[in-house]
């Protein structure tokens, strides 16, 4: 069963940074998408960044110019890189792929989720 695993969660002061990383446990085969949400308490899932099926990167507005998501293909790996983080950015970060990881069957993969905490 393909599992994708993230890391780098954690508690970091405003302003500061955090890198998160999700692997897939198999070769991711293609994606039409993959990238990174967010679920902060009592609101919905929401997008933060995410490559397309183009290649082109959709960012929520909120993150622009803070925020870069990156992948590296041989080791099915997707980054997000978050700079000037704010109180707000407090959530839970899932990585979510739609794609074919390790089959030839199209699905739609969730990560566990990854806490962050942006606290003084």
């Amino acid at each position: 069963q393909v599992q994708l695993a993230e890391s780098g969660g954690g508690l970091v002061q405003p302003g500061g940074s955090l890198r998160l990383s999700c692997a897939a446990s198999a070769r991711i085969i293609s994606a039409y998408a993959m990238g990174w949400y967010r679920q902060a308490p009592g609101k919905q899932r929401e997008l933060v960044a995410t490559f397309t099926s183009s290649d082109t990167i959709n960012y929520a507005d909120f993150v622009k110019g803070r925020f870069t998501v990156s992948r590296d293909n041989a080791k099915s790996t997707v980054y997000l890189q978050m700079n000037s983080l704010k109180p707000e950015d407090t959530a839970v970060y899932y990585c979510h792929i739609d794609g074919r990881i390790g089959t030839l069957n199209r699905f739609d993969y969730w990560g566990q989720g990854t806490q962050v905490t942006v606290s003084s």
